[in-house]
C-alpha cells in the first residue's frame, strides 16, 4: 500500500503562486508515476499533471502548460506541484495520485492506483 497526504492548498489572488506537496509513504514502487488531478464543484476530475518517478520525465495538460512545474525528491518521497501565474479557473481541489507502473495512461485517472485526501486550491479575481 501506498499513502499519499497533500498539502500546501489556500487562497490566493490571480496571477500569484502556490506549490503543492505530495509526501509519499508505505511501499513505493521504482518504476512508478505520480500524477496531479483536480476536481472543480459540478466538473469532472481533470489531469493536471504526471511525473515518472524515475527518470523525471512529465506530462502537463495543456491548460496549465507554461505556467505549472511538477516535480520530485526521491530521496524524501515527495512531490511537488508549482503553480505559477494562477487564473480563477485554476480553482479546485487537487489530488495526488500514484501508479505503481509507468506503463499507463498518464492523464486517465482511473489507471492510477492510490488517492490522496486532497487539497483546496482558490483562486480569486
Amino acid at each position: 500500500q501506498v499513502q499519499l497526504v497533500e498539502s500546501g492548498g489556500g487562497l490566493v489572488q490571480a496571477g500569484g503562486s502556490l506549490r503543492l506537496s505530495c509526501a509519499a509513504s508505505g511501499r513505493t514502487f521504482s518504476s512508478y508515476v505520480m500524477g496531479w488531478f483536480r476536481q472543480a464543484p459540478g466538473k469532472e476530475r481533470e489531469f493536471v499533471a504526471a511525473i515518472r518517478w524515475n527518470g523525471g520525465s512529465t506530462l502537463y495538460s495543456d491548460s496549465v502548460k507554461g505556467r505549472f512545474t511538477i516535480s520530485r525528491d526521491n530521496a524524501k518521497n515527495m512531490g511537488y506541484l508549482q503553480m505559477n501565474s494562477l487564473k480563477p479557473e485554476d480553482t479546485a481541489v487537487y489530488y495526488c495520485a500514484a501508479a505503481s507502473w509507468y506503463g499507463i495512461r498518464w492523464s486517465i485517472n482511473t489507471e492510477y492506483d492510490y488517492w490522496g485526501q486532497g487539497t483546496q486550491v482558490t483562486v480569486s479575481s
